[in-house]
């Protein structure tokens, strides 16, 4: 069940970044809170590309998966203040044209923190790390 999940992860988080960069860039650009100090553009590919590369080593690293899947998880983490400052400041993309549904949109980014921890096994490793840490 872990496999699956986290194959469907990387390929959801594979093709969002495919979108970042071809048919649904003007959604990322609107999602760009204005109090990054970089071009829109800039950020909306960047983190497009992160986005393939993430999602193609959840699919293609199972024996990194751990690493990977607490990178992705504070991928998830970096990304939420463009779903804050879409809901604080009422921009409408990718179908979000109100209130009610930018606000039920932020709980679903720990979903997808916990999504990517679970399926990957990643809080083992920081229980591993830490057990070697105290055993020092």
């Amino acid at each position: 069940m872990k496999t699956i999940a986290r194959l469907a992860l990387g390929a959801m988080l594979a093709f969002a970044g495919v979108s970042h960069l071809t048919f649904a860039r003007d959604e990322f650009d609107a999602q760009v809170p204005n109090s990054i100090p970089l071009d829109e553009e800039f950020v909306v590919v960047a983190s497009g590309i992160v986005e393939i590369a993430l999602g193609a080593a959840f699919m293609a690293l199972p024996r990194q998966r751990r690493v990977v899947g607490l990178i992705g998880a504070a991928f998830f983490v970096a990304v939420f203040p463009g779903n804050v400052s879409q809901y604080l400041n009422g921009v409408d993309a990718f179908g979000l044209d109100s209130d009610r549904s930018r606000l039920i949109r932020l709980f679903f980014q720990p979903v997808l923190v916990v999504w990517a921890l679970w399926s990957t096994d990643a809080l083992q490793l920081v229980r591993e790390r830490r057990q070697r840490g105290t055993a020092r």
